[in-house]
């Protein structure tokens, strides 16, 4: 370590010349001039080669000899970390699980043209769905299906009786449009997500021409039971995300609420081991087809019943 110090006033001190006994001879003093302790106005400066001697006690005793405090001088600072520090920290503590799903609700969701209409007026025409899994469109070989035994059970193979349709959890819209496009007159959509809506089944409706007849309820279906007091439906469709629904109680509501008449037809899709009762209010069942682990049970009154079996 390197001290400077600012000039300021010695002062001598009288010191006895031990040799001598005679004590009281002036001539037996002499004068040594030594460093007096620091006025207020000097000032010692310490350059960093005070930190690479080799042992710390000679530091700490420097230091005193000056008046200074050594734990000032010799303590390393601690490092304030930066708010980007503390920010990275906070996300390398959260969990990875976490990290994930703000990924991917900050990516925006895309669409892809796989879906088309089966039969009818805009048959073969592409439909939008999402490319995540969130949207599970009714597979196409069960429409089919189901279409093919709502037009035999109605006495017309080729088409389906007119009459108004309820698509509900409706999602790309693939099965009311199907609907309008065999016949129905009116399709009514009920869609709780916004983003599906907006930006799915509405250019669906747009592309094949039949916004005209639909009308879109964007709320949960069982508050759309709950509140609507519509005339019963000819039609009705119910193809809910498996494992977010409780079939029972689902088929409970409908039967309860005013959609539901003595002449119309239910289409419903249910997951393998999925116990469907076989009524639903005045309504029996009147068939009930498995696609590999996709079920397709329809209901409707007792007269298409006998027309179906034939």
């Amino acid at each position: 370590m390197a001290v400077s110090l600012t000039p300021s006033t010695l002062s001598w001190l009288h010191l006895p010349n031990l040799n001598n006994n005679n004590n009281n001879n002036p001539s037996n003093f002499f004068h040594r001039p030594l460093i007096s302790t620091p006025p207020p106005s000097s000032t010692v400066k310490c350059s960093s080669s005070l930190k690479s001697s080799n042992s710390t006690e000679e530091k700490r005793e420097l230091l005193k000899q000056y008046g200074l405090d050594p734990d000032e001088y010799l303590s390393e600072p601690t490092p304030k970390k930066g708010r980007r520090k503390k920010e990275q920290q906070k996300d390398e503590r959260r969990k990875p699980a976490e990290i994930e799903t703000t990924r991917e609700r900050i990516k925006p969701r895309e669409t892809h043209k796989l879906l088309q209409v089966l039969g009818g007026t805009a048959r073969r025409k592409k439909l939008l769905s999402p490319k995540s899994m969130d949207v599970r469109p009714m597979m196409e070989v069960v429409k089919g299906a189901a279409f093919g035994i709502l037009q035999a059970a109605g006495g017309c193979p080729t088409s389906l009786r007119p009459g108004r349709w309820l698509d509900l959890y409706s999602g790309t819209g693939s099965v009311g449009i199907e609907a309008i496009s065999r016949g129905c007159s009116e399709v009514h959509f009920v869609e709780m997500d916004p983003w599906v809506v907006s930006d799915v089944l509405r250019p669906n409706l747009e592309w094949t021409g039949f916004l005209e007849n639909s009308v879109i309820h964007t709320l949960r279906v069982e508050t759309y039971l709950e509140r609507t007091k519509d005339k019963p439906f000819d039609y009705i469709s119910v193809t809910p995300p498996y494992m977010l629904v409780d079939y029972e109680i689902l088929m409970k509501q409908i039967t309860e609420s005013s959609v539901i008449g003595d002449d119309s037809f239910i289409v419903v899709e249910y997951p393998f081991r999925t116990d469907m009762l076989e009524t639903c209010g005045c309504l029996v069942k009147i068939a009930d087809r498995r696609f590999g682990r996709t079920h397709l049970a329809i209901y409707g009154p007792k007269w298409a019943q006998k027309k179906e079996r034939s």
